[in-house]
C-alpha cells in the first residue's frame, strides 16, 4: 500500500496510465536580433492563450464554468502589463526567451510560495503550469495529451496540472493519483469538481506503478492498494457503491437550517479568497463567508491596489451574497510574503515578525485605505472587518480608533456605509488565548484561526515534516486553547466562529458543538457534510464526548477515542 493525501473522496479501481512528461531543458543563449526572439516569444504566447482558450472550453464541459475560470486566469496572468512587460524588457535586453520567461515566472513563483496560505500558494502552481507550457511552446515540445485514455484508467503523474485535466473524460478516469499537491491544489480542486477519487503527495509515485497494473484509490483514506486481492476488490467495490449512496444523500441538507439533533442552530459559513470564490460559496449552499483573505488584491502586481480597485472587489462580494454575513479579514501580509513592491525586508523568522496587524498598524495610509475600502462596501451587504494576528489589546483598540478615523474621512466625503460595522479578532496564536477574555471586552466577535493557534500553541511549523507529528488541533494544549476562546467569547455574549480546517473534521464538530462554537466556516465542497454532521449530535450526547475528551492526555489517546465515537 502506497500512502499519500486524501483530496477527492471515494473509490477507484481501475488500471494505471502513467503520464510521462517531457524534458523542458535548455541552453540559455545572447541573443543579438532582439526584435526576433520578441517575435518568438508574442508568437508562443498566442499559441499558449489558443490551446488554453479550447481547454477552458473543454474543461467548463467537463466540470463547469468555476472549473474553466482556473485556466482563463493563466490567460489574464501571462497577458498581465507587469508580468508580460517585464518578460519583454529581458529580451529586450538580450536574453533569449526561454531564459526571460523562466527567470520572470521563477520570481513569481517564489513569491507566491512563501505566503502562509493556501490559497496564495496554489498561485505559485498556476504560474508553474504557464512556464511549462509555454517553454513547450518555445522549444517544439508536444504536450502528453490524456483525452484517449480508456474507461478504468487511473492516471499517475507527478503533478495534474489544470491543463491536463481539461483533457480528462471523467467517464474513462477512475482514479487520479499524483507526487505532488495537497487538499487546496488545483489538483484536488479539479479532481472534486470532476468528482473523480484523488490521491496526492504519493512518493515516487511514477517509479512504484507501472502502466497497466491493476489498483484501487481510496481519496478518502489517502490509500493506494497495489496487487489488490480479490478479496480487496469486493470490499472497495463496497465501499465505493456506500460512498456514492452516501453523496445522494448530502443533497437532502440542501437548503436547510444548519441544526444539532437537539435544535441549537449554527451559521454555516464558507471561505474564500476572491469575490468569484463568493460564486461557488453560495452555489455550495453556504450562509455567508466566515473569511474573505483579501491578500489576493495585493499580490501579482507591481503597485498597492487603489481605494477604488479594493471597494470594488469587496462590493461584488457583498452582492452575491445578498445580505448574507460577509467577514473580511483585513491584509495578513509581512516579511514572509515576497511582494516587491513593497520593499518588506528579509526576516529570520518571519512567522513571528513583521507581519499582519503589526504591518498594517505601521503604514497606516495602506491601512486606512484598505479600511475605507470596506466600509464603502458595507453600505451593500452584511460586512464585518476582522483583524488578524492579534496579540495583545492596544493592538485591537489602535485597529478600531483607525476605523473610526476612516468613517470620519467617509463621513465628511458624504460615502454611505454602515455606522455600526462589527469589528472582530481573528485568534489564531497562543496570546490572544490566554488574554481572550480580555480581548472579548471590547471585540464584537471572534473567529479561531486553527492553522496558525496550532502552530504558534505547538511551536510547530506545519511544512516541517519533522515536527509534522506536534502540528495537530488534536493535541490537549490545542483543545484547551480553543476551548478558552469560546468561553470567554460566550461570557462576553460576543459571537464566536472558526474558520481553520478544523471545523470541517468530523471530529472536531462534537467538541465545538460542547465548548459552544456558533459560526462554522468551512470551505464549499464540505458546506453539506458539515451540516450532516452537526445534525447527528445532541447538545448531551456532545458534551460527555468533550468531557472525555477533556480528561485525556495525549493526542494519540484523543483520537482513538475520536475514531470510535465519531
Amino acid at each position: 500500500m502506497l500512502k499519500g493525501i486524501a483530496a477527492s473522496e471515494g473509490i477507484g479501481i481501475g488500471k494505471v496510465m502513467i503520464v510521462e512528461e517531457h524534458s523542458l531543458e535548455y541552453t540559455p543563449k545572447t541573443v543579438t536580433d532582439t526584435a526576433a526572439e520578441l517575435e518568438r516569444y508574442r508568437g508562443a504566447v498566442d499559441k499558449f492563450c489558443e490551446e488554453t482558450t479550447e481547454q477552458a472550453d473543454a474543461l467548463r464541459k467537463s466540470a463547469g464554468d468555476k472549473e474553466a475560470e482556473i485556466l482563463e486566469g493563466h490567460i489574464q496572468m501571462i497577458k498581465d502589463p507587469f508580468m508580460g512587460g517585464e518578460i519583454e524588457k529581458l529580451i529586450e535586453g538580450g536574453q533569449c526567451a526561454e531564459a526571460a520567461l523562466e527567470q520572470m515566472c521563477n520570481m513569481f513563483i517564489e513569491m507566491f510560495s512563501a505566503v502562509d496560505d493556501d490559497v496564495t500558494q496554489q498561485r505559485a502552481a498556476d504560474v508553474k503550469d504557464i512556464k511549462s507550457a509555454i517553454l513547450a511552446i518555445l522549444l517544439g515540445i508536444k504536450v502528453v495529451k490524456i483525452s484517449d485514455a480508456p474507461a478504468g484508467t487511473v492516471l499517475v503523474a507527478k503533478e495534474v496540472t489544470p491543463s491536463m485535466t481539461a483533457g480528462i473524460n471523467k467517464d474513462n478516469i477512475v482514479g487520479i493519483v499524483t507526487e505532488t499537491g495537497s487538499q487546496t491544489s488545483h489538483s484536488a480542486i479539479l479532481a472534486r469538481a470532476l468528482e473523480i477519487p484523488a490521491v496526492l503527495s504519493v512518493e515516487n509515485a511514477t517509479g512504484k506503478l507501472s502502466s497497466g497494473e491493476q489498483i484501487i484509490v481510496d481519496g478518502s483514506e489517502g490509500d493506494v492498494i497495489t496487487a489488490p486481492s480479490e478479496a480487496e476488490i469486493s470490499e472497495y467495490s463496497a465501499k465505493r457503491d456506500a460512498f456514492l449512496r452516501e453523496k445522494r444523500e448530502l443533497e437532502n441538507y440542501r437548503g436547510k437550517k444548519t441544526l444539532s439533533a437537539s435544535g441549537e442552530e449554527y451559521e454555516l459559513f464558507c471561505n474564500i479568497g476572491t469575490p468569484k470564490d463568493a460564486v461557488k460559496a453560495m452555489a455550495a449552499d453556504g450562509e455567508g463567508v466566515g473569511l474573505f483573505r483579501t491578500e489576493f488584491l495585493f499580490m501579482d502586481r507591481n503597485a498597492l491596489p487603489t481605494e477604488d480597485e479594493q471597494f470594488e472587489a469587496y462590493k461584488q462580494a457583498a452582492l452575491v451574497l445578498k445580505g448574507k454575513g460577509l467577514i473580511i479579514r483585513t491584509l495578513d501580509i509581512g516579511g514572509d510574503k515576497e511582494i516587491p513592491y513593497l520593499g518588506l525586508e528579509k526576516e529570520e523568522n518571519p512567522f513571528m515578525g513583521f507581519r499582519a496587524i503589526r504591518y498594517c498598524l505601521k503604514n497606516r495610509d495602506l491601512f486606512k485605505s484598505q479600511l475605507k475600502a470596506i466600509l464603502r462596501a458595507s453600505a451593500f451587504g452584511d460586512i464585518r472587518i476582522m483583524f488578524p494576528l492579534i496579540t495583545a489589546v492596544e493592538e485591537l483598540r489602535e485597529g478600531k480608533a483607525l476605523v473610526e478615523e476612516a468613517k470620519s474621512d467617509l463621513r465628511a466625503s458624504g460615502i454611505e456605509f454602515d455606522e455600526n460595522i462589527k469589528v472582530g479578532v481573528m485568534t489564531e496564536t497562543a496570546a490572544s488565548g490566554v488574554i481572550a477574555h480580555l480581548l472579548a471586552k471590547e471585540a464584537d466577535f471572534f473567529s479561531i484561526g486553527t492553522n496558525d493557534l496550532t502552530g504558534y500553541t505547538m511551536a510547530a511549523d506545519r511544512g516541517n515534516g519533522d515536527v509534522a507529528y506536534l502540528y495537530s488541533p488534536f493535541q490537549p494544549s490545542v483543545l484547551i486553547m480553543i476551548k478558552r476562546i469560546i468561553k470567554c467569547a460566550n461570557e462576553a455574549g460576543i459571537p464566536v466562529g472558526m474558520c481553520g480546517e478544523a471545523a470541517a473534521n468530523p471530529m472536531m464538530i462534537p467538541l465545538l458543538i460542547s465548548f459552544g462554537l456558533t459560526e462554522f466556516s468551512v470551505s464549499a465542497p464540505s458546506v453539506l457534510k458539515v451540516r450532516k454532521n452537526i445534525s447527528k449530535w445532541t447538545k448531551a450526547e456532545a458534551d460527555k464526548v468533550a468531557e472525555d475528551v477533556m480528561n485525556m492526555a495525549t493526542e494519540a489517546e484523543i483520537l482513538e477515542y475520536l475514531k470510535s465515537v465519531v
